[in-house]
């Protein structure tokens, strides 16, 4: 969206706005350019963010359109993994119905992040990083009961940059001769991703600071999957 050089008062009241919601938003706006948002109270950020999520997007000079979610690079970055692991599970002879514990992990990562839609800048992705020990918790919970395969958690990275300049890490810590991979059965898939689901979104949901003020509902683990 272009940045706003002047509150949009007007436009609100040609939306139907009362005088005194208009009165409110200009004052709030007018406060936030001089103090910033972080100094007003959380009932007036809303009423903000309400009115301007009721105005048009500024479509003239340089604006540019919101990112999409699935374009920022983070959600690419799992999105990359994810078919990689998709990929070699394809060449594993898995038994009908089984799948790798990361592929669902990932794919209940990406699903919360398309519902709450956080903004995936620096503060976000800085607080995904504690992501990287519940999945390994997770993962090795599924390796104990004995039904793995391998699988080089770093090959298709390393593949890619060696194509072009890329400046990616790696899904695991660590120096990459863990290749254990856990593999679900088709009856503990369910109640896997049900876990996975639980524990990575409550760090998203209480973590990101994007979603500190977000109105989205609660995401439920049993909604319908993709």
């Amino acid at each position: 969206m272009a940045q706003e050089l002047s509150h949009r008062g007007e436009e609100l009241k040609g939306l139907g706005w009362n005088g005194p919601d208009v009165a409110r938003y200009v004052e709030l706006w007018e406060y936030r350019q001089r103090w910033g948002a972080m100094n007003l109270e959380r009932e007036d950020r809303l009423f903000l963010r309400k009115a301007e999520n009721a105005l048009p997007a500024i479509l003239s000079g340089r604006a540019a359109a919101k990112k999409p979610i699935k374009d920022k690079t983070y959600y690419r970055w799992l999105r990359f993994h994810l078919e990689a692991m998709q990929q070699a599970e394809a060449e594993m002879g898995l038994a009908e119905g089984e799948t790798g514990a990361w592929p669902v992990m990932l794919e209940a990562e990406l699903r919360i992040l398309d519902h709450y839609q956080p903004v995936l800048g620096l503060p976000d992705t800085l607080k995904a990083k504690a992501l990287a020990p519940i999945r390994e918790t997770l993962a090795s919970q599924v390796a104990a009961l004995g039904n793995v395969q391998a699988f080089h958690f770093e090959a298709p990275l390393n593949a890619l940059k060696e194509k072009e300049n890329n400046r990616w890490k790696h899904l695991r810590d660590g120096d990459g001769s863990d290749r254990t991979y856990p593999i679900l059965s088709a009856e503990g898939r369910g109640g896997f991703r049900a876990e996975a689901h639980n524990a990575i979104h409550s760090l998203i949901r209480s973590t990101f600071p994007s979603l500190a003020e977000t109105d989205k509902p609660e995401l439920s683990h049993d909604e319908k999957h993709d």
